[in-house]
This record gives structure tokens, C-alpha cells and sequence, in this order.
């Protein structure tokens, strides 16, 4: 098949989840041996294009800044992509039996429906996030909010085939209007499905993300505070880059923990490797997120998770307390304290579990899984205009 992916980022130019998925479905696509091309800005350097093996990469705008210092998305960028992918389409949507794009930043999905009558294609959506009013409006105020909030809904309520990647999201997307049902995408591992062997782990607490405010680093670490005076010799190594790092840096010198704390920011995934397999547990602090991919490759070294409740964390769903890690039941640093020392407590049989836990679920939770969902709809009926 003739296959258009659609996402303003790219991996490892950007690093995301939603990077990864696009950068594994291109390849495992063009493996298949369908024609990939793959639309997104550039950010790379003009005499450095990017190669993907079988795919076609095509920049349809220009290098631009995506995020603020504050680590929100700025505007310009997806208006700017979603008129680049608005003037290909127009040009060469005929040439593609599918398009399959990422809902944010919207605009692009937009350009893409616009231009469905024309080129004659599928239309097929991921939907990583659905965001709710109130989180819209404290992302970009009142009046930015209830416009971002009514661009959202209009695309929930467009013609399409949607892909969810958890149960939380596909709640909401067709609470906003969806016509039909959406398809949950339990899988995005991409890794080895063997089963893992339990390990002896160091008592070492490992943070890894994107530090922005969502990820709420300071609160891992007066949580690892608090857990480190009840667990002898207790260690946080906490990875990650963003415009929260002085954030991080400063909670650690506040909470008097920089003998036994690291903030070594970017690492190779070697380097994450390692340390989430000696780790004693993963440790992730977000009220926010689509999917949680680090509980899965925690969960593929044998290592528990704790994970935070709450509204807009899809995470939870890949935890199954007392099984492959727990659930803080609020964003205080006691109660997030408290379930890091349940893991410690746990000991050897959780992490036995745990590794149980991957076995069990590594096949539903794998990339290959998800891509065979994603080619089964390329050829279903009511994903054809």
C-alpha cells in the first residue's frame, strides 16, 4: 500500500513517545513492504537528511522552535505544519491509498480531512491524548483554552478510523462525538519479548522522563526524600532534559539529599537499560500521560513501577497493584513515599511477579501487535473516503 504518516516530529531528532511510534510504525511499514512517506517539519541540518530505511521523509516546513522555555507547545509551528501538509496533499494526496496522522497538533488533521475528497484516501488518526476543558484552559488560559478545547472537538467529530493507546483516552474521544468506535493500541514495545530474569536489585530509585511540569520531577524527588529515611542506603538517580532541570537540581539541594541523588539529565538507552535493571523500582511522578511506555520497559527488566493516580494519567492502566508495581493513591510525597516502600518491602517476590507480569502481557503490549491492528484497518471499508 501507498501509506502517508503525518507527525510534526521526528525521532531522535525529537524524543517522545509519540516520536517513537511514528519512527517504529515507518519502519516496521516499509519492512512490510509497503511505499512509506513520512510529512513533518524539519529539524535537522540542511546537509544531514535523515534516512529511514524504505521511507521517504519530506520536510513541509521549515525548522522552527516547538516548545517554549516553559516547555509548552507554541503556536506557530502547528499552523505553519498543517499548512505544509495542507499544500502536499493538495499536490500529491492522490498518490496515497491511506493517510495515517497524529490528532495534535490538529491543524495538520484538519488539512488532511480538507483535502480527503480530493486525493480519495483513508483517513486514519491516533489519538495519544484527549484533553479535557479544564486541562485545555490551564494549558493556554481561558480564552486559548476554549479554543483549543472547540479545535479539538471539531476533529473528534470528523470522518475517520481512530486509534486510542489506552481505555482513559477512548472514553473521552467518544464522550467528544467520535462517529463509530475507537480501536485501543495496547502496544508500542518495541524491545525483546522474552521474559525477563528477576535480579537482585540495588536500593536505587530511578526517575526517567521529559522534564516539564507534567512529569512534576520536584514531587519525585521529596517523595524519594521522605522514602530514603526508611530505606537504608536508598539511591535516586533521577534521567531526564527539559526546562524543569533547575527545578529538579534545586528540589534535590532543598530536600538535602545531594549525597544519595543524581541528575545526570540526557543518557543513552543503554545507559536507562541499565540502571532500570538494577533499579529497586521505576519511579514516575506524571499526572499526565497517554500511554506510560516506561512501565513496560520497567516491566521488561523485572522492575516494579510506581506510578501517580490521576485524572489524565493513562499509566495506571499498566499497573496492576501488588503485581508488577503500585499506585500512589495522590500526588503527595507521602503517599508517593509510601508505595516506594511497599516495593522495598515487596522484595524478591515482586520482582518475580513482575517479571511474570511482562511474560504474560509482552505479546498484547508489543509493537507488532499494534501493527497488525493498524493494517487491518488500512483495508476496512470505513477507513476509505
Amino acid at each position: 500500500m501507498r501509506i502517508c504518516l503525518v507527525y510534526d516530529c521526528l525521532f531522535p531528532y525529537t524524543v517522545g513517545g509519540a516520536e517513537r511510534w511514528y519512527r517504529n510504525l515507518a519502519e516496521r511499514l516499509a519492512k512490510e513492504g509497503h511505499e512509506v512517506t513520512y510529512l513533518t517539519l524539519r529539524q535537522w541540518e540542511r546537509d544531514a537528511e535523515p534516512q529511514i530505511e524504505g521511507v521517504r521523509v519530506v520536510a513541509v516546513g521549515p525548522r522552527m522552535a516547538l516548545y517554549t522555555e516553559e516547555g509548552r507547545r507554541r503556536i506557530a509551528p502547528p499552523l505553519v505544519f498543517g499548512w505544509g501538509v495542507l499544500w502536499h496533499l493538495l499536490r500529491h494526496g492522490r498518490r496515497y491509498e491511506v493517510v495515517h496522522t497524529c490528532s495534535f497538533p490538529y491543524f495538520s488533521l484538519l488539512a488532511a480531512a480538507a483535502t480527503r475528497p480530493r486525493g480519495g484516501y483513508g483517513l486514519v488518526v491516533d489519538w495519544h491524548e484527549v484533553w479535557s476543558r479544564a486541562y485545555w484552559r490551564e494549558y493556554l488560559g481561558r480564552l486559548g483554552g476554549a479554543v483549543g478545547y472547540a479545535v479539538q472537538l471539531l476533529c473528534a467529530r470528523l470522518p475517520q478510523r481512530a486509534f486510542c493507546f489506552s481505555r482513559l483516552h477512548a472514553r473521552r474521544l467518544r464522550a467528544e462525538g467520535l462517529r463509530g468506535e475507537p480501536t485501543v493500541l495496547e502496544g508500542e514495545y518495541a524491545g525483546s519479548l522474552e521474559a525477563p530474569t528477576a535480579r537482585a536489585a540495588e536500593p536505587v530509585v530511578v526517575f526517567a522522563g521529559r522534564l516539564i511540569p507534567e512529569k512534576q520531577a520536584p514531587l519525585a524527588v521529596a517523595a524519594f526524600a521522605l522514602a530514603a529515611r526508611r530505606i537504608e542506603g536508598l539511591q535516586g538517580e533521577f534521567y531526564g532534559d527539559g526546562p524543569e532541570r533547575e527545578a529538579l537540581q534545586q528540589a534535590i539541594v532543598e530536600h538535602g539529599v545531594q549525597e544519595i541523588a543524581s541528575a545526570p539529565g540526557f543518557v543513552e538507552a543503554a545507559t536507562l537499560d541499565a540502571a532500570l535493571t538494577r533499579a529497586e523500582c521505576m519511579l514516575s511522578t506524571s499526572r499526565r500521560e497517554g500511554y506510560g511506555m516506561v512501565v513496560v520497559e520497567a516491566s521488561a527488566h523485572a522492575t516494579p513501577s510506581v506510578v501517580v493516580a490521576g485524572e489524565d494519567n493513562a499509566a495506571v492502566e499498566l499497573v496492576q497493584e501488588g503485581v508488577n508495581g503500585f499506585v500512589a493513591a495522590s500526588a503527595e510525597p507521602e503517599a508517593v513515599a509510601e508505595a516506594i516502600v511497599r516495593v522495598h518491602e515487596a522484595g524478591w517476590a515482586l520482582r518475580e511477579s513482575t517479571a511474570r507480569w511482562f511474560a504474560e502481557n509482552a505479546q498484547r503490549l508489543s509493537l507488532e501487535s499494534s501493527l497488525r491492528k493498524v493494517l487491518e484497518s488500512y483495508a476496512r471499508p470505513n477507513a476509505r473516503a
